[in-house]
């Protein structure tokens, strides 16, 4: 008999069988009603709950899952309708272009002159005091900087002892100088290139003999500069009155570890520890910080100093709730998004100077009352999902509020994100570090970079500046502002 054949069993079938027969048949088909039953219950709490998991579904607009865990298809679409425009400068726009360079400065200068007249072909003959100028910038071609010492042992006549020639200050012991040092490093630590491609590219662009090997030896040498000025700015951050602090998850061999940043008005340090918790925080900042920490709501930020809760973090947590199936939860996001993007619009008026900070906390009073209500109607809803948000929210309140405290404090912890956004970048390259060696590196590269961009700092000077202090036996520049 075929698979795809279908056997009826009918009562006219049962009654031909034996009476034990038809006792059998009768419980099975029993027991088979009821599996169906149990099935088509099963499949409709299926599809209730996938239901519930697709309205649930977390993405970087509900959550603090970072951009690039989406697809780029899978991006909604734009609100905004299409312009009809074309990409790119449009119709008006003033051009930018490269400014030609002083006659002078260039390496050459070739006057081209016509030969003869394009129309008679009569010879020409003179000068055009105006004379189109074009500029093709290239670069030379590279070739290292050899150096070699010639370290010369002499017998003494008298008593015959050898006496050596000693390397001048600040000639390094090894084969790199400074600024193939800082270039090393920079390769690694800014411009996120793996040891072996860094390797690849002093051989074939510098024609620097190079291995991963030496890779490393550099990257130690950099620490070792490097390491004062990191100390330094480490050690100033618990005099600091404003830090946004955020931290990323990462690897130090087989342990995991996390990268921590902490960000002041005028520099920024990273340290990769291998734990979470607050000891990170009491050892960087130690008892002696009192001031206000942009963060986003994880407890270990909740005992150190006067915490600003990230308002761009409780955006996406409105929108989550807006987002889940439940009627009683929507509500409440819709409720609490509305005052939220009010709070956002008359910030950034403020500091565009579109409103006076006077004004913006004026406007700012019957929004911050409407969110409380809106907070304290979730503590007392009896929904789980709005009670274990809402009553942390409400019971610190005013960590919500600290901006508008306190002046020169922002509502969001954007700044930190920002910082540790190539961070993130670079540990999504490199599966993090090897070593605890590795780890001093990154978090010291990091922070100078990072550091020397906020101020504005060529890095490569920097860092070749710091190295020749180093060869030499002196303390590398000062990264702190004014010193």
């Amino acid at each position: 008999m075929g698979m795809s054949q279908v056997i009826l069993v009918t009562e006219d079938l049962i009654s031909r069988q034996s009476p034990e027969a038809q006792a059998i048949i009768r419980l099975l088909l029993a027991r088979i009603a009821e599996q169906d039953r149990r099935i088509a219950a099963l499949e409709v709490e299926l599809a209730t709950v996938k239901a519930e998991l697709a309205a649930t579904k977390k993405t970087p607009r509900n959550s603090s899952l970072p951009p690039s865990t989406e697809h780029p298809h899978a991006k909604p679409a734009p609100q905004k309708e299409k312009s009809g425009k074309k990409p790119g400068g449009q119709p008006g726009h003033p051009k930018h272009e490269r400014a030609l360079i002083p006659s002078e400065l260039c390496q050459a200068v070739i006057p081209l002159k016509p030969a003869a007249c394009r129309r008679c072909g009569e010879p020409l003959t003179g000068s055009d005091p105006e004379a189109l100028r074009h500029q093709v910038w290239d670069i030379p071609e590279i070739k290292p900087l050899v150096t070699e010492y010639q370290l010369h042992r002499l017998v003494c006549p008298c008593c015959r002892e050898t006496t050596c020639g000693q390397l001048p200050a600040g000639v390094p012991q090894g084969q790199a100088g400074p600024r193939l040092i800082a270039l090393t490093a920079l390769l690694m630590g800014c411009f996120k290139q793996s040891k072996r491609r860094v390797a690849l590219f002093l051989e074939q662009v510098l024609n620097q003999p190079c291995s991963p090997g030496w890779v490393v030896k550099l990257q130690n040498h950099a620490t070792a500069a490097l390491t004062p000025a990191y100390e330094e700015l480490a050690q100033q951050l618990p005099a600091e009155e404003v830090l946004g602090i955020d931290e990323s998850p990462t690897k130090e061999a087989r342990l995991k570890s996390w990268l921590w940043v902490f960000v002041a008005s005028t520099y920024t340090v990273f340290a990769l520890r291998t734990t979470r918790a607050a000891t990170v925080l009491r050892d960087l900042l130690t008892d002696a910080f009192d001031g206000v920490v942009n963060c986003d709501r994880a407890k270990m930020y909740w005992k150190i100093g006067r915490p600003q809760w990230c308002w761009a973090h409780l955006k996406r947590d409105f929108q989550a709730l807006i987002d889940h199936p439940d009627h009683q939860v929507k509500r409440l996001g819709h409720d609490l998004m509305r005052p939220t993007r009010l709070l956002f619009r008359h910030w950034a008026r403020c500091r565009d100077g579109t409103i006076t900070r006077a004004g913006m906390l004026r406007l700012m009073r019957p929004i911050r009352q409407e969110i409380d209500s809106l907070l304290l109607r979730g503590v007392f809803s009896g929904n789980p999902k709005l009670t274990g948000m809402c009553t942390p929210l409400y019971d610190h309140r005013d960590w919500l509020w600290t901006f508008l405290d306190l002046e020169g404090v922002e509502p969001t912890n954007n700044v930190s994100e920002r910082a540790l956004r190539p961070a993130v970048i670079w540990r999504k390259l490199s599966f993090g570090t090897q070593s605890a060696r590795g780890s001093r590196f990154v978090e010291t590269i990091l922070t100078v970079v990072e550091t020397c961009h906020r101020q504005s700092r060529n890095s490569f000077e920097y860092i070749t500046d710091a190295m020749q202090a180093h060869l030499a036996g002196q303390p590398a520049p000062s990264l702190l502002a004014g010193v």
